[in-house]
């Protein structure tokens, strides 16, 4: 129970890597932390790219960033979306400053393009964003998981083990 008294963030909107964003939020909750899952809306259901539910508990509007240790960025379709809004931009940069951890798998590396937070920054993703990622300035590696400081980014749910284990780690620090 090394996460007790760690607040997590959850982002999530309507396609969503099903595992990307389910996997980490019961591991992160397995070992102690709690994790808020945070939408546009509260209390709306979003649903995953294979049919998974997701009921956000919390508005983007509700929260204080401040008040949170780290933050997830789903895979999936989803990234797309997210970066869309402005609060989610707030807080990718807000804990990108504070330096707290940062999680990003598969297409979730949109999001912290978006944000302008990868310049110089090591980092692995889905291969099909792999030229957007470099492009933002970042150093692309074909890994299961890249840690990089306090972003810890992976490429594709086979990696989610040893993502989410990093994760925690660097959470945990």
């Amino acid at each position: 129970m090394r996460l007790t008294d760690k607040k997590v963030i959850a982002l999530v909107e309507d396609e969503f890597e099903d595992l990307e964003l389910w996997y980490p939020i019961l591991r992160l909750q397995e070992e102690g932390a709690t994790v808020h899952l945070v939408g546009n809306e509260a209390g709306k259901k979003y649903i995953g790219k294979y049919g998974v539910p997701a009921v956000s508990e919390y508005a983007f509007t509700d929260i204080q960033v401040d008040e949170y240790d780290a933050i997830l960025v789903p895979g999936g379709w989803a990234p797309d979306k997210l970066r869309r809004y402005p609060e989610v931009i707030d807080f990718v940069r807000s804990m990108n400053d504070a330096k707290k951890p940062i999680g990003q798998i598969c297409h979730a590396g949109w999001v912290l393009i978006s944000a302008n937070i990868l310049d110089g920054v090591n980092v692995t993703s889905t291969p099909g964003i792999k030229d957007d990622m470099t492009n933002a300035g970042s150093t692309w590696h074909d890994e299961a998981v890249v840690t990089d400081g306090h972003i810890i980014s992976s490429r594709r749910p086979p990696d989610l083990p040893p993502y989410v284990k990093a994760f925690a780690d660097k959470l945990a620090e």
